[in-house]
């Protein structure tokens, strides 16, 4: 896993709820080339069509609220979301994310310093984050020794595998 992000910021404001990120009239599709035509799609219709793999959601407070359905996770690493920054998240959604192997950084005030299409720089081990496009920078909360170890393994299910050598 790379601990250098770098991608075009997509910003949201608060309390972006799970609904949002993944709408539920969408939970019996299950294919993934299905699933990210959806993705955000309650917050920003076009979201879907411009993202592309790498880039980073930035939003205010309590990303992720809601309800506990791991589908909202799901659906962003589907999309293939290089790192959510954040005021705050709705913890069921912060653990799910984490556990899927998606970075989630708290980064304080972080939605007033990003626009659209900003190209950011995140420093996983330091939580480091540089605008490039205009040069400014914000300091995220570090992610603890353990989170990094489940990002470096791809997520949870790869990790406790691999401690207790469980093959596929």
């Amino acid at each position: 896993m790379e601990k250098l992000i770098r991608g075009r910021a997509f910003v949201f404001g608060a309390n972006i709820d799970t609904d949002q990120i993944y709408p539920g009239r969408y939970l019996e599709l299950t294919d993934p080339e299905d699933v990210v035509k959806h993705a955000m799609e309650g917050a920003d219709p076009g979201f879907a069509k411009e993202f592309q793999p790498g880039d980073i959601v930035v939003a205010s407070t309590n990303f992720g609220c809601g309800s506990s359905r791991e589908h909202a996770a799901v659906t962003l690493k589907a999309v293939g979301v290089g790192a959510i920054l954040a005021d705050s998240f709705g913890r069921i959604f912060y653990r799910n994310a984490i556990n899927l192997g998606i970075p989630l950084l708290v980064c304080p005030r972080i939605h007033d310093r990003v626009k659209k299409g900003d190209v950011l720089k995140i420093d996983l081990a330091t939580g480091l984050v540089t605008n490039e496009t205009s040069g400014a920078t914000a300091q995220a909360q570090p992610l603890s020794d353990y989170v990094m170890m489940i990002l470096e393994s791809g997520g949870i299910k790869p990790l406790i595998k691999s401690q207790y050598g469980i093959k596929e």
